[in-house]
């Protein structure tokens, strides 16, 4: 009997270590799980956390680009502008000194037509003379010089006319030339660059 109570003793004591085992082994399983639902919670909240700090900072971002955008539009802008003055600048220039070098042309050209006058004076006799020698070593270096800054003569004797370059003064028959034909030259024009300084003086054939 005394053998039963024992076995009954160290079966009852088995099951109540069991019992402790288990609850253990239950209380270890709840505070993981509670653990484990606190870990996730954190990182949740974590996540929502950084979510809500790079939606700011996204935002931030496109704030700073909009502002870049708009100071590098203004930036384009103010060089386009810049650009443009100097340009209409350089034009003004130009166009200054050409006004500017059209007068002094203009002033110059009646000494060339007295040069061309008191050429075409000079008897055949005396054209290898020193005097007319002189004259046509002057006029040349005068034309020369002329023609380096840009000014030429403007075609008219056998050209059809055209009242940008020339400046009808007569009409004169003419069985060499057509109607409409320059037939003769009275006065020289001239061209400086692109621009006519002077219009040719012409007759032109009715």
């Amino acid at each position: 009997m005394k053998e039963v109570a024992d076995l009954e003793n160290q079966v009852e004591n088995a099951s109540e270590e069991e019992v402790k085992e288990e609850t253990v082994e239950t209380k270890a399983a709840e505070e993981a799980e509670t653990t484990e639902e606190k870990t996730t919670k954190e990182t949740k909240k974590a996540d929502k956390k950084k979510a809500k700090a790079d939606k700011k900072n996204d935002a931030k971002c496109e704030a700073m680009q909009v502002k870049i955008d708009e100071l590098e539009d203004r930036v384009k802008r103010q060089m386009a502008e810049f650009e443009n003055f100097r340009k209409r600048t350089d034009k003004e220039k130009t166009m200054m000194f050409e006004t500017g070098a059209k007068s002094v042309i203009e002033k110059i050209l009646p000494i060339v037509d007295n040069f061309e006058r008191g050429l075409a004076t000079i008897l055949e006799d005396d054209e290898n003379s020193p005097f007319a020698n002189g004259m046509k070593m002057i006029y040349k270096q005068m034309m020369d010089e002329l023609d380096k800054l840009g000014v030429k003569p403007i075609g008219a004797v056998g050209q059809e006319f055209d009242p940008n370059f020339h400046n009808a003064v007569m009409q004169v028959e003419s069985e060499e030339y057509e109607s409409g034909v320059v037939a003769q030259e009275l006065l020289k024009g001239y061209m400086y660059h692109e621009s006519v300084v002077r219009h040719s003086m012409v007759a032109v054939v009715p």
